[in-house]
């Protein structure tokens, strides 16, 4: 099973998930919104410019991951620190 890297901003509530290898400097060539009403949330998908997707962006993300996910993420707030 491959390891996905996933950070998480408490102070933010936003999540990211990298669906690319962890040194890979792949950057996001698009970006597409999800409907936040159809998902409750504000989620964004990004792909690379051959349209692979690369990274999902979760805000209001305590309301939309599982505790334990966001507990073993990456932190990028100083509380996780």
């Amino acid at each position: 099973m491959a390891d996905v890297r996933l950070t998480y901003d408490k102070a933010a509530d936003a999540a990211y998930v990298y669906l690319i290898e962890p040194q890979s400097r792949v950057k996001s060539a698009r970006m597409y919104p999800c409907d936040p009403v159809d998902a409750d949330a504000v989620i964004n998908l990004d792909f690379d410019e051959h349209g692979r997707l690369i990274g999902i962006e979760v805000l209001a993300a305590s309301s939309k991951l599982p505790e334990y996910l966001l507990q073993s993420a990456e932190r990028l707030d100083t509380e996780g620190a």
